[in-house]
């Protein structure tokens, strides 16, 4: 079974679909060059005109695999495949969509910054629990985040790990439309045919201007948070941590 499922619409729609149902689709480095492969060649084909990121099962992404995460943390080169994703994701030129539903947890909601249009089902349930887990905030968030909520709002959702779900999502601001599950793979693909319907070049340069203004420091920061991330994981707070969690769930 592919860890990462590609799927080829009609009209230029591209679906990348997470496919660990039984772990909930937790992200390990392995899908994470995955998805980088997978992210440059739908930038290079002109046959792609818009990319939908899913989930296979009852979650979006419950975030990093933790066992995976931590066998990598012992050499911090081993993690250099996820400031690539997230690099990547910044880079992307066509129009990058998620459909979203059960949990959607660190990264997995992190990674809806950096989407242009997010359709997420009414049983989203997100949370960003780095600091619970003696970490920091990642992939842009410490950024991204205050620019559009505010500061407060920004710490009472990365610092206390507030878990909030779609209809707060919605107000937000972090998702574009809320919908029931059942509907949710068909609306967010007919979404991005809307999208990859319009003239190619002028969707590409308009996102391009609408990114241009934080796009150099959007990628300083994701490696400011990435060096102070791997900094932490070492920590005796975040070592902890992680040990009850596993222990939690063996």
């Amino acid at each position: 079974m592919a860890i990462l499922e590609r799927i080829d619409h009609t009209l230029g729609v591209v679906e990348l679909r997470l496919n660990r149902p039984d772990k909930k689709n937790a992200l390990t480095r392995d899908m994470y060059a995955l998805l980088v492969e997978q992210l440059n060649a739908a930038a290079e084909d002109d046959t792609t005109r818009a990319l939908l990121i899913s989930g296979e099962g009852d979650a979006f992404c419950a975030g990093n695999d933790i066992a995976d995460f931590l066998s990598g943390a012992q050499d911090p080169r081993q993690l250099q495949i996820i400031i690539r994703f997230l690099h990547t994701l910044v880079d992307f030129p066509k129009p990058l969509l998620a459909a979203v539903h059960g949990d959607a947890v660190g990264i997995g909601t992190t990674v809806l910054l950096h989407c242009d249009t997010v359709i997420a089902a009414d049983t989203l349930k997100c949370q960003m629990p780095f600091v619970r887990l003696g970490l920091v905030p990642e992939g842009g968030s410490s950024l991204l985040l205050p620019q559009r909520l505010g500061q407060r709002l920004a710490f009472e959702l990365l610092v206390e790990g507030k878990p909030f779900g779609a209809a707060e999502a919605m107000q937000l601001g972090l998702v574009n439309q809320v919908v029931t599950a059942s509907d949710l793979a068909n609306l967010a693909l007919a979404r991005a045919s809307a999208i990859a319907a319009l003239p190619p070049d002028a969707v590409r340069i308009s996102k391009k201007m609408l990114k241009a203004q934080q796009r150099d420091e959007l990628h300083s920061v994701i490696d400011a948070e990435a060096k102070l991330f791997a900094q932490r994981l070492s920590s005796p707070e975040a070592q902890s941590a992680f040990m009850a969690f596993l222990n939690t769930n063996n």
